[in-house]
């Protein structure tokens, strides 16, 4: 394998693992429902799919050709990930989840 890809593949990992633990940490030091259900689906999306294009590389460099199953790995998970967090915030607000003080707008009480 060639010392760019090292480099390439390297740096996917590594986004993917920074983007990963923002979002862990997220998840557990935001207040209330709502802004623990933003750090996960964003970031930790971002995490996972830098993970997986970062194993597309390695997979593509050390034989020919590119995996697709991995792709389509990578497109079900940014295509799920927003979906299932808009039911969830829906399902909150219909069940009246409580907010902290500190959270601006609120759009279904209008």
């Amino acid at each position: 394998m060639q010392p760019i890809y090292e480099y390439v593949i390297s740096a996917l990992l590594l986004t993917g693992g920074l983007f990963t633990l923002v979002g862990a940490i997220g998840l557990v030091r935001l207040p209330d429902f709502f802004t623990r259900l933003h750090a996960p689906t964003k970031a930790t999306t971002l995490g996972v799919g830098a993970i997986m294009l970062g194993s597309v590389a390695y997979f593509s460099a050390r034989a020919p050709g590119v995996n697709v199953a991995e792709i389509l790995i990578t497109v079900f998970l940014f295509l799920t990930a927003p979906v299932s967090a808009n039911i969830l915030a829906k399902a909150a607000m219909h069940l009246g989840v409580d907010r902290t003080p500190e959270t601006r707008g609120k759009p279904w009480d209008q």
